[in-house]
């Protein structure tokens, strides 16, 4: 007996995954875009920093890097564990899965806290001269995304409880992935040009 096109699972029906195809697409055109605007802000700062005589605020000679670094190494290893999870989701163990993304979860939500106590013990506010506006811009607006990533992480484990829901494809759990990796890659770049270039200079 043949079957048809509407007893397959979605994601082997002709033309579904080339659907699949082109919303990922779209999503990797938005995180381009999303880039650029990151891209802005990394030139600006770097422009600013270089231009401005009186770069830190009075009174702040640099900033404590032991637990952004800290912060740094959790963020990156989080990306590691959602592969993980990715691929134990490819594997069909929902277990796995989700024992993997709610641990990515922890990790990016121990960043924001982490970020958090940072802030609240710094010596200097977003109107501290051009550093302390540009620092809270660029570490707040990364922080931003860091939390809509573990929203939308969320999303996904719910709808893993869902029964047969990824039977249709992981494409939005792909998606949230990327957006998870491009986030981490943001903060490394932010790391850098934020910590480790005020140390060196």
């Amino acid at each position: 007996m043949t079957s048809t096109n509407a007893e397959l699972p979605l994601k082997h029906v002709p033309g579904h995954i080339q659907h699949d195809g082109h919303n990922l697409t779209g999503f990797i055109i938005f995180l381009c875009s999303e880039s650029i605007i990151f891209l802005a802000f990394f030139i600006g700062y770097a422009l600013l920093k270089i231009t401005s005589p009186e770069w830190l605020p009075d009174g702040v000679e640099g900033l404590e890097t032991r637990m952004p670094l800290i912060n740094t190494v959790i963020l990156v290893s989080s990306s590691f564990v959602a592969y993980f999870a990715e691929r134990y989701l490819h594997k069909e163990n929902l277990l796995g899965f989700r024992a993997m993304w709610l641990l990515t979860m922890a990790m990016g939500s121990y960043f924001v806290y982490g970020q958090y106590v940072e802030w609240s013990e710094l010596k200097f506010g977003l109107g501290s001269g051009v550093f302390g506006g540009t620092f809270y811009l660029l570490t707040g607006f990364h922080g931003l995304h860091v939390i809509t990533g573990i929203l939308l992480m969320g999303l996904m484990l719910a709808r893993s409880f869902r029964p047969n829901n990824y039977a249709k494809g992981d494409m939005g759990v792909t998606a949230v992935s990327l957006f998870w990796h491009f986030v981490d890659v943001i903060w490394i770049i932010l790391y850098v040009l934020i910590y480790v270039w005020q140390r060196t200079s």
